[in-house]
């Protein structure tokens, strides 16, 4: 995928979410780049050094008690996705020493680690070794150049703002041998480990990544849920489950749609998936052809791309965000072509009319390259600067001052439109009104292609109140029934002007939970897909990034669009469950299902809480004696931030909600374990391994949720143990927090024999794995540590 487009989701967020900006209300967006895009390209252009790479505050690194050094912290959190030699090789130390480390620690030794895991792991790795080495031993640890860094900070997803815009300030690490006192505490740690872990840390088996392969294999017995050619929702298309972003049509190695997956997916009921594009990178930038280095190559294993999903029934789709903004020194001789200025990067004016012909021109070449395309959806309001308009100040661009910002964005779309025609494509061009200010949206969609469709998000703007506190969702939300009313009037509009209409939604999974492959609240989405069914929705996208799995969910949006208007929710859900694990078991399966569904209603949807409250870390989030001092980061690190988790929901109410949620799926968890032991025994072999998926799904999410609750009720005692005037007042959070301590540790170990089975639990394609088992293991090291030493100091210090 092309890394700038990928970023958008994320800065999308950030400057709606966190900055609480009003994009929709008044089109005035906010640029929040992690650090300067020229600056960071500029030096690598020069050989960038590390001391070039961006740092922030850089505050001292949290403390990690429960290891008796940073050391021993660096050989634990990397033994299982680093190779030894690399690991001794970052630090300047021997691989027997690290090994000998390892195994006083009670590790089991090191599985094989392949490239590719290496490669898809990248991400984790650097999460993980953030507070504990510098710049200049990360690096070693990846063996990345600074310029790869600089790279993946600025443009996966915005990394860096996932980090919290900060590298901690961490000194060189070395090796240096154990002395008595640590060996003893490392011999206390394997005691630990062998006590708490009875069967062992060896590789379960389902190692990490070990979905993938399965994944890419054709099912046995492939049943379309619904064919495209008799459902009401056309296209129905989402991204891969298991991409990896930088550039799939070179990476040819890391293929995101392997056969195998496009037969799963077709099987449950989609028709289309989707990949970014940068069209300087698929078809001649002129000004500077350099940058359009193999944009042939591209455009030949994009077609072969398409050729192999057509055979599965399966479209491909691109999403454009254009065109991308250029460096100031771009424009010297170029002046007529520079729009809007922010920071360092000026937007191509899309009123120049070289300009114009550039998109129009590109377009048709990508559509004469690669003409069996099924389409082109766009963004023309993201946080990345596009068109002068984009960001709500086309007042400063000499000309584009003079147009109606409907008449620019209108007209972009229509450039797309003409070049898929000039290129001989019938390729469908999807204009999605995200980031559209409200006052444009209908003057937009008056001026749009005749034969363009609209896409709106179908929960934007609905109302919720969870717990009594009252709340607006913007997307992202399974826990809420689209579609609402913003999404109503916008299809209305574009009804009038004969135009289709798309509905986006996350049917698969959202940022409210990703660290599982799909959420098993499947009647929510029953009850979405016929609600869009009756409003007359013409096609859906089911997700942005996350929500590619072939679910339960996507399959009864295909069997409720599969051309029987009278099918309820209810009868298509157990139809699903009927196919997926037999009929004896279906009833079980589906009652699971409502009970998922009427808890996860109660999730406590706010923009901000879903990204910084540690649902996707679950109960690998450590717990700290003393507050951190650090704010939570969107879908990075959740630390103790217990106000930044909560947003506008009082702390009580928060984890009352979250209690809730859970109760609702370890009770559906218990019943569906209940039932299978009754009924088990009819079940053939398939059946019996949908049903083990389905109970790990589940129980999965629960400890998410659990845990969740458990974490902010754990940093709230302690808080209100901090305020105790004696011993009395401090009775009751000393009995939370030892309660918690026990609680987090068992959730640890229930979600690590999980994971051990089932590899898919904590994995997401932008963040890779949130966890892996040994992070598990580490926080049952951390609990036992706090429990043993921190809990008996402060009962000492407050005697009852």
């Amino acid at each position: 995928m092309q890394s700038q487009n990928r970023a958008s989701i994320f800065t999308r967020m950030t400057r709606r979410d966190f900055l609480h900006t009003t994009a929709l209300g008044t089109g005035v967006c906010l640029a929040v780049p992690p650090f300067s895009v020229a600056r960071a390209a500029s030096a690598a252009g020069a050989a960038l050094t590390i001391a070039g790479l961006p740092r922030g505050s850089a505050p001292p690194p949290v403390a990690l008690p429960h290891f008796p050094s940073r050391l021993h912290a660096y050989v634990w959190r990397n033994w299982q996705l680093t190779p030894l030699a690399r690991m001794a090789r970052a630090i300047g130390a021997k691989e027997s020493d690290l090994r000998r480390l390892g195994r006083a620690l009670g590790l089991p030794e090191q599985p094989r680690i392949t490239p590719e895991a290496q490669r898809r792991s990248a991400l984790t790795v650097i999460r993980r070794n953030w507070h504990l080495l510098p710049y200049e031993q990360l690096l070693g640890l990846l063996d990345w150049t600074p310029e790869q860094m600089a790279f993946t900070l600025r443009e996966d997803d915005f990394l860096y703002i996932k980090l919290g815009s900060l590298k901690p300030n961490c000194p060189p690490l070395h090796y240096t041998p154990s002395d008595e006192r640590t060996a003893q505490r490392e011999r206390e740690i394997a005691g630990l480990v062998r006590d708490a872990f009875p069967a062992g840390l060896a590789p379960g088996r389902d190692p990490l990544f070990g979905f993938i392969p399965r994944l890419s294999t054709a099912p046995r017995a492939p049943a379309n849920a619904g064919p495209a050619e008799h459902s009401a929702f056309n296209p129905r298309y989402c991204y891969s489950y298991f991409a990896l972003y930088g550039d799939p049509l070179l990476e040819r190695s890391a293929d995101p749609y392997p056969d195998g997956y496009l037969a799963r997916m077709a099987a449950a009921g989609v028709n289309g998936v989707w990949l970014q594009g940068v069209l300087s990178k698929l078809a001649l930038f002129p000004w500077e052809p350099a940058t359009s280095a193999r944009h042939e190559e591209r455009l030949d294993n994009l077609r072969r791309l398409v050729a192999r999903a057509h055979k599965h029934g399966i479209g491909l789709y691109l999403y454009l965000n254009e065109p991308r903004a250029m460096p100031l020194a771009f424009y010297g001789e170029r002046a007529p072509m520079k729009g809007v200025v922010e920071g360092d990067y000026a937007a191509l004016c899309t009123s120049d009319p070289k300009v114009q012909g550039y998109l129009r021109d590109a377009v048709a070449a990508v559509c004469k390259a690669v003409p069996d395309l099924a389409g082109l959806f766009t963004i023309t309001g993201s946080e990345n600067l596009t068109h002068c308009w984009s960001h709500g100040n086309g007042a400063g661009c000499p000309r584009c001052a003079k147009r109606a910002p409907a008449e620019v964005i209108a007209e972009l779309n229509t450039l797309f439109r003409d070049g898929i025609r000039r290129g001989g494509s019938h390729a469908q061009l999807i204009a999605w009104d995200w980031g559209w200010a409200d006052g444009w949206v209908e003057e937009i969609i008056k001026q749009l292609p005749s034969d363009a469709a609209l896409m709106t998000v179908s929960e934007w703007g609905i109302p919720i109140q969870r717990g009594g506190v009252a709340n607006t969702v913007g997307e992202y939300s399974l826990s809420t029934i689209g579609p609402g009313a913003r999404a109503q009037r916008h299809w209305e509009w574009a009804r009038k002007r004969g135009l289709k209409t798309l509905a986006k939604v996350q049917l698969g999974n959202t940022w409210e939970l990703s660290a599982v492959p799909y959420i098993p609240a499947v009647q929510n989405v029953a009850r979405h897909a016929a609600n869009l069914r009756t409003a007359g929705v013409n096609g859906l996208m089911l997700g942005w990034t996350l929500g590619g799995y072939p679910s339960p969910n996507l399959e009864v949006v295909a069997e409720l669009g599969a051309g029987n208007t009278s099918l309820t929710p209810e009868l298509a859900m157990l139809r699903v469950a009927e196919r997926r694990h037999g009929p004896t078991l279906a009833a079980a399966v589906a009652g699971a299902w409502r009970e998922c569904s009427a808890a996860f209603s109660e999730f406590p949807f706010h923009g901000g809480l879903v990204y910084n409250a540690p649902m996707q870390f679950g109960p690998s989030n450590l717990l700290w004696a003393e507050p951190t001092g650090y704010h939570a980061t969107m879908i990075g690190f959740p630390y103790d931030d217990l106000d930044g988790w909560r947003q506008n929901y009082p702390a009580e109410v928060f984890i009352g909600q979250f209690d809730k949620v859970a109760a609702g799926f370890e009770h559906a968890c218990a019943g569906l374990k209940a039932a299978s032991e009754r009924d088990l025994a009819s079940a053939n072999p398939a059946q019996r391994e949908a049903l083990a998926s389905e109970l790990d799904v589940i129980e999965a999410a629960a400890i998410h949720f659990r845990t969740t609750a458990n974490q902010a009720r754990f940093v709230r005692a302690r808080r209100a143990l901090a305020s105790a005037k004696g011993g009395e007042e401090a009775r009751a959070p000393l009995e939370t927090l030892e309660q918690v301590l026990r609680d987090e540790d068992a959730l640890a170990r229930r979600l690590h024999a999980i994971q051990c089975r089932d590899s898919r639990i904590g994995f997401e394609a932008s963040n890779q794995y949130y966890y892996v088992p040994l992070d598990l293991v580490e926080k049952t090291l951390n609990c036992r540590h706090l429990l043993d030493h921190w809990l008996p100091e402060l009962r000492r210090r407050w005697p009852a």
